[in-house]
């Protein structure tokens, strides 16, 4: 893919972050379901006390559909307090994006960070930033990040919704 064409990607996909909700990974599943999102609160408000062990369940290799194409979303296990993990989405038999991820333990509680880059792993952040999800509870197969949340639907398939404003 050409930088051009790679350009008109990162532009769509910021405008759609601007603009819409949806729902950005389905991991397993055809199509996105109703969900809960929550947002943190603003001011001196805590996330729940949390470890990596308690969503080590999100690890392993997921696959799906989202914004058209293909997904593909693979999670290590804990490791020293963090989790990493990569996505990718391919449209029309072409990478349209990468993200790098990682959930750890900070503060008693979880984070979960994410770097996106085009297909010529051309980062879209500055050097020094990334999208950064702060926990704020699980509750049963729910884990709830500030604007996203994971959902196990059983030991085959995770869903994955993101607030995208």
């Amino acid at each position: 893919m050409g930088h051009e064409a790679s350009k008109f990607i990162k532009t769509i996909f910021l405008f759609m972050m601007k603009y819409l909700l949806i729902c950005v990974v389905t991991m397993a599943l055809n199509s996105c379901q109703a969900q809960q999102s929550f947002t943190m609160p603003i001011g001196n408000q805590k996330s729940q006390a949390a470890s990596i062990n308690d969503i080590a369940w999100i690890a392993g290799s997921w696959e799906g559909e989202a914004f058209g194409g293909v997904t593909e979303e693979i999670w290590s296990e804990p490791l020293t307090g963090t989790m990493m993990g990569s996505f990718k989405l391919v449209n029309d038999d072409a990478i349209s994006f990468y993200e790098f991820m990682t959930i750890s333990e900070n503060d008693e509680t979880l984070l979960l960070q994410i770097k996106h880059f085009d297909a010529a792993l051309v980062g879209w952040e500055e050097k020094d930033k990334s999208v950064d999800f702060k926990f704020i509870k699980q509750e049963g197969r729910f884990v709830y990040f500030d604007n996203f949340t994971m959902e196990k639907v059983n030991e085959d398939h995770i869903n994955m919704y993101v607030v995208i404003s």
